[in-house]
Protein backbone atom coordinates (compact mmCIF):
# COMPACT_ATOMS: atom_id res chain seq x y z
CA UNK A 1 0.00 0.00 0.00
CA UNK A 2 1.16 3.52 -0.83
CA UNK A 3 -0.01 6.34 1.41
CA UNK A 4 -1.20 9.64 -0.01
CA UNK A 5 0.52 12.43 1.87
CA UNK A 6 -1.05 15.37 0.02
CA UNK A 7 -3.93 15.80 -2.43
CA UNK A 8 -4.67 19.19 -3.94
CA UNK A 9 -6.74 20.44 -6.85
CA UNK A 10 -4.68 22.46 -9.33
CA UNK A 11 -7.73 23.24 -11.48
CA UNK A 12 -11.26 21.88 -11.90
CA UNK A 13 -10.90 18.17 -12.58
CA UNK A 14 -7.09 18.20 -12.21
CA UNK A 15 -5.54 17.04 -8.94
CA UNK A 16 -1.97 16.64 -7.69
CA UNK A 17 -1.13 13.74 -5.39
CA UNK A 18 2.02 13.47 -3.28
CA UNK A 19 2.56 9.77 -2.57
CA UNK A 20 4.95 7.96 -0.25
CA UNK A 21 7.15 5.84 -2.54
CA UNK A 22 10.74 6.13 -1.33
CA UNK A 23 12.42 3.73 -3.77
CA UNK A 24 10.74 5.29 -6.79
CA UNK A 25 11.64 8.76 -5.51
CA UNK A 26 15.31 7.78 -5.33
CA UNK A 27 15.49 6.11 -8.73
CA UNK A 28 13.15 8.03 -11.05
CA UNK A 29 14.44 10.20 -13.88
CA UNK A 30 12.63 12.84 -15.97
CA UNK A 31 10.18 11.39 -18.46
CA UNK A 32 9.54 8.16 -16.57
CA UNK A 33 6.15 7.05 -15.29
CA UNK A 34 4.46 4.81 -12.74
CA UNK A 35 1.58 2.35 -13.04
CA UNK A 36 -1.06 3.01 -10.40
CA UNK A 37 -3.98 0.95 -9.15
CA UNK A 38 -6.49 2.65 -6.88
CA UNK A 39 -7.70 -0.62 -5.36
CA UNK A 40 -7.27 -4.37 -5.75
CA UNK A 41 -10.03 -4.56 -8.38
CA UNK A 42 -8.91 -1.47 -10.26
CA UNK A 43 -7.34 -1.05 -13.68
CA UNK A 44 -3.77 0.09 -14.19
CA UNK A 45 -3.16 3.74 -15.00
CA UNK A 46 0.10 5.09 -16.50
CA UNK A 47 0.94 8.41 -14.83
CA UNK A 48 4.05 10.47 -15.50
CA UNK A 49 6.04 11.45 -12.42
CA UNK A 50 5.74 15.23 -12.17
CA UNK A 51 8.31 15.61 -9.41
CA UNK A 52 10.08 13.65 -6.69
CA UNK A 53 11.57 14.29 -3.28
CA UNK A 54 14.21 11.61 -2.57
CA UNK A 55 14.90 13.03 0.89
CA UNK A 56 11.23 12.98 1.82
CA UNK A 57 10.56 9.69 0.04
CA UNK A 58 7.71 10.99 -2.08
CA UNK A 59 6.71 11.38 -5.71
CA UNK A 60 4.12 13.75 -7.20
CA UNK A 61 1.68 12.84 -9.95
CA UNK A 62 -1.04 14.93 -11.57
CA UNK A 63 -4.32 13.23 -12.47
CA UNK A 64 -7.11 14.54 -14.67
CA UNK A 65 -10.58 13.15 -13.97
CA UNK A 66 -11.81 11.84 -17.31
CA UNK A 67 -13.00 8.26 -16.76
CA UNK A 68 -14.14 5.96 -13.97
CA UNK A 69 -10.74 5.18 -12.44
CA UNK A 70 -9.46 8.74 -12.48
CA UNK A 71 -12.66 9.89 -10.77
CA UNK A 72 -12.20 7.20 -8.14
CA UNK A 73 -8.68 8.46 -7.55
CA UNK A 74 -9.89 12.05 -7.26
CA UNK A 75 -12.12 10.97 -4.36
CA UNK A 76 -9.05 9.97 -2.32
CA UNK A 77 -7.70 12.24 0.40
CA UNK A 78 -4.49 12.59 2.44
CA UNK A 79 -4.09 9.49 4.59
CA UNK A 80 -5.81 7.21 2.08
CA UNK A 81 -3.75 4.54 0.34
CA UNK A 82 -3.28 3.26 -3.20
CA UNK A 83 -3.12 -0.48 -3.82
CA UNK A 84 -0.16 -0.31 -6.20
CA UNK A 85 2.37 2.22 -7.44
CA UNK A 86 4.91 0.46 -9.69
CA UNK A 87 7.94 2.14 -11.22
CA UNK A 88 9.85 3.99 -12.33
CA UNK A 89 9.02 2.64 -15.79
CA UNK A 90 9.96 3.61 -19.33
CA UNK A 91 13.11 5.14 -20.71
CA UNK A 92 14.12 8.52 -19.26
CA UNK A 93 14.10 11.67 -21.35
CA UNK A 94 17.29 12.44 -23.27
CA UNK A 95 18.92 15.29 -21.36
CA UNK A 96 21.77 17.10 -23.09
CA UNK A 97 22.76 20.64 -23.92
CA UNK A 98 20.95 21.07 -27.22
CA UNK A 99 20.80 24.87 -27.34
CA UNK A 100 17.30 26.33 -27.55
CA UNK A 101 14.53 23.93 -26.59
CA UNK A 102 10.80 24.61 -26.95
CA UNK A 103 8.66 22.66 -24.48
CA UNK A 104 4.99 22.43 -25.50
CA UNK A 105 2.46 21.30 -22.90
CA UNK A 106 -1.19 20.89 -23.82
CA UNK A 107 -3.61 20.66 -20.90
CA UNK A 108 -2.44 18.18 -18.28
CA UNK A 109 0.54 17.45 -20.55
CA UNK A 110 2.16 20.45 -18.86
CA UNK A 111 2.55 18.36 -15.69
CA UNK A 112 4.10 15.54 -17.72
CA UNK A 113 6.59 17.93 -19.34
CA UNK A 114 7.63 19.78 -16.19
CA UNK A 115 10.32 17.40 -14.92
CA UNK A 116 11.98 17.22 -18.34
CA UNK A 117 11.84 21.00 -18.78
CA UNK A 118 13.55 21.40 -15.40
CA UNK A 119 16.29 18.91 -16.34
CA UNK A 120 16.83 20.57 -19.73
CA UNK A 121 17.22 23.95 -18.05
CA UNK A 122 19.70 22.55 -15.54
CA UNK A 123 21.68 21.08 -18.47
CA UNK A 124 22.29 24.61 -19.76
CA UNK A 125 19.60 24.94 -22.44
CA UNK A 126 17.59 28.05 -23.21
CA UNK A 127 14.05 26.85 -22.55
CA UNK A 128 11.01 28.38 -24.21
CA UNK A 129 7.82 26.88 -22.78
CA UNK A 130 4.38 27.08 -24.35
CA UNK A 131 1.57 25.85 -22.12
CA UNK A 132 -2.10 25.91 -22.98
CA UNK A 133 -5.58 25.09 -21.76
CA UNK A 134 -9.15 25.68 -22.79
CA UNK A 135 -9.65 28.56 -20.36
CA UNK A 136 -7.98 30.44 -17.51
CA UNK A 137 -9.27 28.13 -14.78
CA UNK A 138 -7.66 25.10 -16.44
CA UNK A 139 -4.12 26.53 -16.74
CA UNK A 140 -1.84 24.53 -14.44
CA UNK A 141 1.74 24.80 -13.17
CA UNK A 142 2.27 28.29 -14.56
CA UNK A 143 4.51 29.30 -11.64
CA UNK A 144 6.55 26.11 -11.82
CA UNK A 145 7.02 26.33 -15.59
CA UNK A 146 7.97 30.00 -15.40
CA UNK A 147 10.70 29.13 -12.89
CA UNK A 148 12.36 26.65 -15.29
CA UNK A 149 11.88 28.66 -18.51
CA UNK A 150 13.74 31.55 -20.05
CA UNK A 151 10.50 32.45 -21.81
CA UNK A 152 7.00 31.27 -20.93
CA UNK A 153 4.03 31.62 -23.28
CA UNK A 154 0.61 30.87 -21.81
CA UNK A 155 -2.30 30.30 -24.18
CA UNK A 156 -6.01 29.70 -23.76
CA UNK A 157 -8.41 28.59 -26.45
CA UNK A 158 -10.97 31.23 -25.49
CA UNK A 159 -8.51 34.05 -24.78
CA UNK A 160 -9.58 34.31 -21.12
CA UNK A 161 -5.93 34.30 -20.03
CA UNK A 162 -2.59 34.81 -21.70
CA UNK A 163 -2.57 34.72 -25.49
CA UNK A 164 -5.62 33.54 -27.37
CA UNK A 165 -5.18 30.41 -29.46
CA UNK A 166 -3.75 26.93 -29.34
CA UNK A 167 -0.22 26.03 -28.31
CA UNK A 168 0.44 25.12 -31.93
CA UNK A 169 -0.49 28.63 -33.05
CA UNK A 170 2.32 30.12 -30.98
CA UNK A 171 4.83 27.46 -31.94
CA UNK A 172 4.01 28.33 -35.55
CA UNK A 173 4.61 32.00 -34.74
CA UNK A 174 8.06 31.25 -33.24
CA UNK A 175 9.01 29.32 -36.37
CA UNK A 176 7.64 32.07 -38.63
CA UNK A 177 9.74 34.67 -36.79
CA UNK A 178 12.86 32.63 -37.42
CA UNK A 179 13.51 31.82 -33.77
CA UNK A 180 16.48 29.41 -33.63
CA UNK A 181 15.09 26.14 -32.25
CA UNK A 182 17.24 23.05 -31.76
CA UNK A 183 14.65 20.75 -30.18
CA UNK A 184 10.91 20.66 -29.53
CA UNK A 185 9.38 18.51 -26.78
CA UNK A 186 5.60 18.15 -27.06
CA UNK A 187 3.44 16.49 -24.42
CA UNK A 188 -0.34 16.38 -24.49
CA UNK A 189 -3.22 14.92 -26.50
CA UNK A 190 -2.14 12.76 -29.45
CA UNK A 191 -3.77 15.09 -31.99
CA UNK A 192 -1.87 18.05 -30.54
CA UNK A 193 1.44 16.20 -30.74
CA UNK A 194 0.65 15.24 -34.33
CA UNK A 195 -0.03 18.90 -35.17
CA UNK A 196 3.29 19.91 -33.59
CA UNK A 197 5.12 17.27 -35.65
CA UNK A 198 3.59 18.61 -38.86
CA UNK A 199 4.70 22.14 -37.99
CA UNK A 200 8.31 21.17 -37.35
CA UNK A 201 8.73 18.57 -40.08
CA UNK A 202 9.05 20.98 -43.06
CA UNK A 203 11.69 23.06 -41.29
CA UNK A 204 13.65 20.09 -39.99
CA UNK A 205 13.41 20.80 -36.25
CA UNK A 206 13.98 17.69 -34.20
CA UNK A 207 10.80 16.93 -32.26
CA UNK A 208 10.18 14.51 -29.41
CA UNK A 209 6.74 13.45 -28.15
CA UNK A 210 5.57 11.45 -25.14
CA UNK A 211 3.10 8.61 -25.74
CA UNK A 212 2.24 7.95 -22.12
CA UNK A 213 -1.55 8.25 -22.82
CA UNK A 214 -1.72 5.02 -24.84
CA UNK A 215 0.09 2.79 -22.30
CA UNK A 216 -1.94 -0.01 -20.70
CA UNK A 217 0.04 -2.58 -18.68
CA UNK A 218 3.42 -0.83 -18.55
CA UNK A 219 5.52 -3.94 -19.18
CA UNK A 220 5.22 -4.64 -22.91
CA UNK A 221 3.22 -7.82 -22.32
CA UNK A 222 -0.19 -6.76 -23.65
CA UNK A 223 0.83 -4.99 -26.85
CA UNK A 224 -1.87 -2.37 -26.30
CA UNK A 225 0.57 0.53 -26.65
CA UNK A 226 2.08 -0.64 -29.94
CA UNK A 227 3.21 2.26 -32.08
CA UNK A 228 4.70 2.28 -35.58
CA UNK A 229 8.09 4.00 -35.64
CA UNK A 230 9.67 4.00 -39.10
CA UNK A 231 6.84 1.53 -39.87
CA UNK A 232 8.23 -0.96 -37.33
CA UNK A 233 6.36 -1.89 -34.17
CA UNK A 234 7.60 -0.57 -30.86
CA UNK A 235 5.93 -0.36 -27.46
CA UNK A 236 5.40 2.97 -25.74
CA UNK A 237 5.84 1.48 -22.27
CA UNK A 238 9.26 -0.12 -22.75
CA UNK A 239 10.72 1.53 -25.89
CA UNK A 240 9.34 4.95 -24.88
CA UNK A 241 7.33 6.73 -23.75
CA UNK A 242 9.25 9.36 -25.74
CA UNK A 243 9.76 8.96 -29.48
CA UNK A 244 11.07 10.99 -32.40
CA UNK A 245 7.85 12.57 -33.67
CA UNK A 246 8.75 12.59 -37.37
CA UNK A 247 9.25 8.82 -37.32
CA UNK A 248 5.85 8.02 -35.76
CA UNK A 249 2.87 6.91 -37.85
CA UNK A 250 0.22 9.19 -36.33
CA UNK A 251 -2.64 7.83 -38.45
CA UNK A 252 -2.29 4.40 -36.85
CA UNK A 253 -1.59 5.97 -33.46
CA UNK A 254 -4.84 7.96 -33.49
CA UNK A 255 -6.79 4.82 -34.42
CA UNK A 256 -5.18 2.81 -31.61
CA UNK A 257 -5.76 5.61 -29.11
CA UNK A 258 -9.50 5.50 -29.81
CA UNK A 259 -9.89 1.70 -29.60
CA UNK A 260 -11.15 1.64 -26.02
CA UNK A 261 -13.06 4.91 -26.02
CA UNK A 262 -16.48 3.29 -26.18
CA UNK A 263 -15.67 0.85 -23.37
CA UNK A 264 -14.32 3.72 -21.29
CA UNK A 265 -17.48 5.73 -21.92
CA UNK A 266 -19.72 2.85 -20.81
CA UNK A 267 -17.64 2.25 -17.67
CA UNK A 268 -17.81 5.93 -16.77
CA UNK A 269 -21.55 6.10 -17.31
CA UNK A 270 -22.10 3.02 -15.13
CA UNK A 271 -19.93 4.54 -12.42
CA UNK A 272 -21.85 7.82 -12.52
CA UNK A 273 -25.17 5.94 -12.30
CA UNK A 274 -23.91 4.14 -9.20
CA UNK A 275 -22.76 7.41 -7.60
CA UNK A 276 -26.04 9.14 -8.40
CA UNK A 277 -28.10 6.18 -7.19
CA UNK A 278 -26.18 6.09 -3.91
CA UNK A 279 -26.74 9.82 -3.50
CA UNK A 280 -30.47 9.63 -4.24
CA UNK A 281 -31.10 6.27 -2.63
CA UNK A 282 -32.69 5.09 -5.90
CA UNK A 283 -31.71 3.30 -9.07
CA UNK A 284 -31.23 5.65 -12.00
CA UNK A 285 -32.25 4.32 -15.41
CA UNK A 286 -30.60 7.01 -17.49
CA UNK A 287 -26.83 7.57 -17.68
CA UNK A 288 -25.94 10.61 -15.65
CA UNK A 289 -23.60 11.74 -18.40
CA UNK A 290 -26.67 12.58 -20.45
CA UNK A 291 -27.45 15.32 -17.89
CA UNK A 292 -24.91 18.17 -17.93
CA UNK A 293 -25.78 19.10 -14.35
CA UNK A 294 -24.99 15.65 -12.95
CA UNK A 295 -22.16 15.79 -10.41
CA UNK A 296 -19.76 13.42 -8.79
CA UNK A 297 -19.46 15.26 -5.50
CA UNK A 298 -16.49 13.20 -4.37
CA UNK A 299 -14.44 14.17 -7.41
CA UNK A 300 -15.56 17.77 -7.26
CA UNK A 301 -16.36 18.41 -10.90
CA UNK A 302 -19.34 18.46 -13.23
CA UNK A 303 -19.65 15.62 -15.74
CA UNK A 304 -19.68 17.23 -19.14
CA UNK A 305 -17.48 16.67 -22.16
CA UNK A 306 -13.96 15.45 -21.23
CA UNK A 307 -11.67 18.45 -20.63
CA UNK A 308 -8.16 19.02 -21.92
CA UNK A 309 -7.32 15.33 -22.26
CA UNK A 310 -9.40 15.45 -25.45
CA UNK A 311 -8.31 18.81 -26.82
CA UNK A 312 -7.82 18.67 -30.58
CA UNK A 313 -4.83 20.98 -31.01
Amino acid sequence: MFKIRQAQFLAPGIKRFVIEASRIAREQKPGQFVMVRVNEQGERMPLTIENSDPAGGTISIVVQAVGKTTHLMHALRPGDVLADVVGPLGKPSEINKFGTVVVVGGGVGTAMAYATALALKRAGNDVISIIGARSKELVILEREMRAVSDTLIVTTDDGSYGLKGFVTDWLRELIKRGTPIDLVLAVGPVVMMSAVAELTRPVGIRTVISLNPIIMDGTGMCGGCRVLVDEKSQFACVDGPEFEAHRVNFEVLVQRNSMYREAERRATEEFVREVQAAKNGTQSEEPCLSCPEARDEAAGRTFTEPPDAERTR
